[in-house]
């Protein structure tokens, strides 16, 4: 992502954002593939995580990356910082009266608007780099897995084990993706903007 301050009293926030989202991604992506077994990683990891970090630090990335004049990071951080508010909202009922939605039909169409929000940052991302274009592609392919998966769950169909994986599998590796380029952005800081880590 283009680090060009038109501010310099703003230090650029991509680290914050990256891994704000792309260490909240991973957990929910164990979240995801671990369902129904032993070593399974609930939604108590998960939500607070959502919470804190994947929602509200990255949302403030997002503003601070606007406030630069970078709208393609900016946008992404303040987007998915707002969906990993309203993930925790539909799936927690952490505010009385909010009715908590869990593998139907709605939170098939929710991941169907948030994958369109995706493909509109991945046909823009190779311009940000390969690993900012492997994040936002692996995320459109993660929020079609997430709408089959809740859509299946809403039609009453069995969904596999083996499918649960998978998709877990592919949502930890993008997170984990976001979590490489925030690490190369940090060391390039380091060593005079050299690429230590391609990214």
């Amino acid at each position: 992502m283009p680090e060009n301050s038109k501010d310099p009293f703003w230090a650029p926030a991509s680290v914050v954002g990256l891994t704000g989202f792309g260490m909240t991604t991973m957990l929910a992506g164990l979240n995801v593939a671990s369902n129904g077994t032993n070593w399974s990683v609930g939604a108590g990891s998960v939500l607070p995580m959502a919470m804190a970090f994947g929602g509200s630090a990255q949302f403030v990335a997002g503003l601070i990356m606007m406030r630069r004049g970078e709208i393609f990071p900016g946008s992404a951080f303040l987007g998915y910082g707002a969906f990993w508010w309203a993930f925790t909202l539909m799936l927690s009922g952490l505010v009385p009266g909010f009715p908590v939605a869990v593998g139907n039909y709605g939170v098939a169409w929710f991941m169907v608007v948030w994958a369109m929000f995706t493909f509109s940052f991945a046909i823009n991302s190779h311009k940000h780099g390969p690993a900012i274009s492997f994040v936002f592609w692996t995320l459109v392919l993660a929020f079609i897995l997430l709408a089959v998966l809740n859509g299946m769950a809403g039609a009453g169909k069995t969904v596999s084990k083996g499918l649960f994986e998978a998709s877990g599998i592919e949502i930890f590796i993008c997170g984990a993706a976001a979590w490489y380029a925030a690490t190369g952005i940090l060391t390039a800081a380091h060593h005079e903007g050299k690429k230590v880590l391609p990214y």
